[in-house]
This record gives C-alpha cells, structure tokens and sequence, in this order.
C-alpha cells in the first residue's frame, strides 16, 4: 500500500467535502466552503491518501505567533490507524517554521478518541465553548478549547 501525505489543492475541493460529511454528518462542510478558507491567506492543509483513496485531511491557519486547526477528519474505516497523528506531527512540525509559538483547536467535548490523541500530544484544555456542536436529536455538546506550545518562546 502506497500512503502519500500531500498538501490540500483547489483540486481537491469534492473530495474535502466527502472527508468532512463522513466524520461530521451532522454539520459537515461543503466544498465552496473549504475552497473558501483555502483562498485566505496564511491558510493550508494536508491530505493523506492510501492507493489514492483518501483517508483524512487537515485544514489550519496561522495568524502572527498562533496556529490553529479549522478541521481535522478521518474516514471511519481508517479510524485507529494513526492518520491523525500523523497529520497533526507533520503539520506541529510546520508551525514553528511558519512563525507559530502555539498550537489551538475545539474538540468536542465527548470525542473521547480525539480527546485522548490530543492529550497524548501535550494539548491542555485552555476554554469551553457551551452547546457548540450539535448531535443527532437535537443534542449539543460543549467544544473544548485545547492548547499546546510549540516552541519555548
């Protein structure tokens, strides 16, 4: 199997959008809406494809000193396997360079998956955004607002 982790194009807008409805059924993105952010400046992201399939994505912005994560998504079959993580090392690594000194993004409060990976990178939780994200039935769930340093600085 051939995985290659690539930087997000305009080309890829359709596939973005599948990405996002498979892991956020309940709020997911359209592709006008991903082309954009992709337009802004200081703007970027990765794509991570097996054999051409595309297995997740990961969407940021850098403002001055501060990067943050807009979305992070793995189709449910890949799920477990480390794409995640491996899109999120690669982009940490990338920050710094960029000028970033920190790290943010939300989680939902009961993605216990996510939340255990983000931990796992050194995350703390620095906010709370109530009712945030909604679930099937009408449910909300809070965002936690994560945080991690990414130099010394």
């Amino acid at each position: 199997m051939t995985v290659v982790l690539r930087s997000l194009s305009a080309l890829d807008l359709p596939v973005l959008e599948q990405l996002h409805r498979e892991s956020f059924p309940e709020d997911p993105w359209s592709a006008r809406s991903f082309g954009e952010l992709l337009a802004l400046p200081n703007t970027g992201g990765l794509l991570v494809q097996a054999n051409m399939d595309p297995l997740g994505l990961l969407l940021w912005r850098v403002m001055a000193d501060e990067a943050e994560i807009l979305t992070l998504c793995v189709r449910p079959p890949a799920r477990r396997r480390h794409v995640a993580q491996t899109l999120l090392a690669r982009a940490m690594d990338t920050f710094p360079k960029a000028g970033a000194h920190r790290l943010f993004l939300e989680v939902a409060e009961d993605n216990a998956a996510a939340r255990a990976l983000y931990k796992g990178l050194g995350f703390c939780e620095v906010g709370r955004r109530r009712a945030y994200y909604r679930r099937p039935g009408g449910m909300k769930t809070d965002a936690l607002l994560l945080e991690v340093m990414l130099t010394d600085e």
